[in-house]
């Protein structure tokens, strides 16, 4: 364990060394974009290059220290001498990320504010010794032989009880219920069964984000994030589509309603949405505005007795099946209030299986669908969603009069869950992707003998080992600050690490598989395909990168 703690201890003075690096940067990068009320968008955009960067090494400095705390809870635990696998997992993030951010210093070192003696003090000799030792060829290769005698497996997950339980229950779930019917769906492009809902609302799974006193599974005294990211982790291996996404609507609409939403209608719609009944939507997107909440322009206009809204809402999930819509729509007309003219709506509607759908209210307004082709993510449908002068209620305007305006931060209150809940869906994606290519490359032979005797495939399953590792640690600890009431800021590099990393584990998993991974047949394809849409929806990464992350730690700086 000495040995260990010593690697560890290493790493962390690397990471602090890194992290001084970073926080200079911001401290220049704070005084370049200085403006009349505190930073500049408009000149922050001027260095948008380095600010991605910037995130990206946080992010990734962020997820190194976790990883080692990680390294050091593992190594606490052992009963053995010897570091054992996640140990030298962490340790060989920590020197790949380390390498990261000296690449992204060293490359455009002016854009960043510093200079040739600030690189010279992070890059030192022992930063070299370090991540040469961590990352070369055969220590890697050891590694990846130790991997592939876990059999798919990936480490110690360091759960508790209520957790473990959760996650055996659904993990059955997934393999038993939901992997039998994913290629289907997918192949076909069909809209989520009964024989997939029906057991998810058994298990309470619509409730997992609503209180006890709502109808829901979660206590009425802390929040569980912990038993959200694991469930939708245990999902996604299942299928990111027909399973892994279809807690994340009621999530962000039991967050809103927490938020915003009066009393009387978290008492009437927190505990229909628990059982599933209404499954519910979420309408935030627009044509030409993708990430950029604030830039909304579908109109609310007042009418007696409630509001009528004309637009257009894309990249709405689920939109044909669900009972009631979560719209953000601008409720006064002046674009120069930004998001302060933005109000939140609770759209009822029928529910509709097709690829196309038409709801005619008896007031005359009309709401029409039609799902969006795409190459993978399949089995909810995302839908563009015409609204025509829409009737909705006064007491459908999420928090009453006093919430008029105040929709764009009830929408940010719930995707705060949200983004929690992407990293875990990346997860599952990249642990059944994982958990192929290791069978994979036992079975696949090329010159004579398995690919996975191979030097490079044994670095490749090595590398996908730890980053899926990391990836879930990272996730789990940023979900207990949550838990704790923080973590905000974590979220979202969790969010932007996470499905990354998913989009090359997956390729990788297709490469092993050769031309069979390029096929339909292989769910290999699937993953692959999934995994590309994880970086986009939840807060596109250049979105999360620049506006959330970077911007958040230049002001804190």
């Amino acid at each position: 364990m000495t040995e260990v703690n010593s690697g560890t201890q290493e790493a962390v003075q690397h990471l602090q060394a890194a992290d001084a690096l970073i926080e200079k940067s911001l401290r220049w990068m704070k005084q370049q974009c200085a403006g009349g009320k505190g930073v500049s968008n408009e000149k922050l955009d001027a260095h948008q290059m380095a600010s991605f960067d910037l995130a990206w090494c946080a992010a990734e400095s962020t997820a190194a220290r976790f990883a080692a705390e990680y390294a050091d809870k593992v190594a606490a635990a052992a009963t053995g001498d010897g570091p054992c696998v996640e140990q030298r997992m962490a340790l060989a993030f920590c020197a790949e990320a380390l390498q990261n951010i000296h690449n992204r210093f060293w490359a455009r070192p002016q854009s960043f504010g510093v200079n040739a003696a600030d690189l010279a003090a992070f890059a030192s000799t022992a930063l070299a010794g370090f991540c040469q030792t961590q990352l070369d060829a055969d220590n890697l290769a050891a590694l990846g032989r130790e991997v592939v005698a876990l059999d798919g497996d990936s480490g110690a997950y360091m759960l508790g009880d209520d957790a473990l339980m959760m996650q055996d229950a659904f993990r059955k779930l997934a393999s038993n219920v939901v992997m039998p019917l994913a290629e289907d769906i997918h192949r076909h492009d069909r809209i989520i069964p009964q024989e997939i809902l029906d057991p998810l609302t058994e298990m309470g799974c619509f409730g997992l984000s609503i209180p006890e006193r709502y109808g829901g599974i979660q206590s009425d005294d802390h929040e569980d994030n912990m038993g959200m990211i694991v469930v939708t982790e245990e999902l996604s291996r299942g299928s990111l589509g027909a399973a892994g996404s279809l807690i994340t609507r009621p999530e962000i609409l039991s967050r809103a309603l927490q938020k915003g939403g009066t009393e009387e209608q978290r008492q009437k719609w927190l505990p229909r949405v628990a059982m599933g009944d209404p499954l519910c939507a979420i309408a935030v997107t627009e044509p030409d505005t993708g990430s950029d909440v604030a830039a909304m322009r579908l109109k609310a206009s007042k009418c007696e007795g409630g509001w009528l809204l004309d637009g257009v809402k894309t990249w709405c999930t689920m939109a044909g099946k669900a009972g009631v819509l979560l719209v953000l729509a601008r409720s006064n007309p002046d674009r120069s209030l930004g998001h302060k003219g933005l109000s939140m709506f609770l759209v009822e509607k029928d529910s509709y299986d097709g690829h196309d759908f038409e709801y005619r209210q008896a007031q005359g307004g009309v709401l029409t669908g039609r799902a969006i082709s795409t190459i993978g993510y399949r089995g909810m449908h995302s839908y563009e969603v015409f609204f025509d002068s829409v009737f909705v209620p006064d007491e459908n305007l999420v928090g009453g009069p006093a919430g008029e305006g105040k929709g764009f931060y009830f929408t940010m209150a719930g995707f705060a869950g949200g983004r929690i809940q992407t990293a875990a869906r990346a997860i599952g994606v990249m642990q059944a992707a994982f958990e192929r290519a290791v069978s994979y490359a036992g079975e696949r032979k090329a010159f004579g003998k398995p690919i996975g005797e191979y030097q490079l495939t044994l670095v490749k399953l090595a590398r996908m080992a730890t980053l899926l590792t990391v990836s879930r640690q990272f996730t789990y600890a940023v979900g207990r600050l949550m838990d704790q009431g923080s973590g905000q800021m974590e979220a979202s590099m969790v969010k932007l690490f996470t499905c990354r990393t998913a989009e090359w584990l997956t390729r990788e998993a297709v490469q092993i598989h050769g031309g069979m991974g390029y096929a339909e047949e292989s769910p290999v394809s699937r993953y692959f395909l999934d995994a590309r849409v994880l970086s986009i929806f939840e807060g596109a990464e250049e979105t999360l990168a620049l506006k959330v992350i970077a911007r958040s730690l230049v002001e804190a700086v």
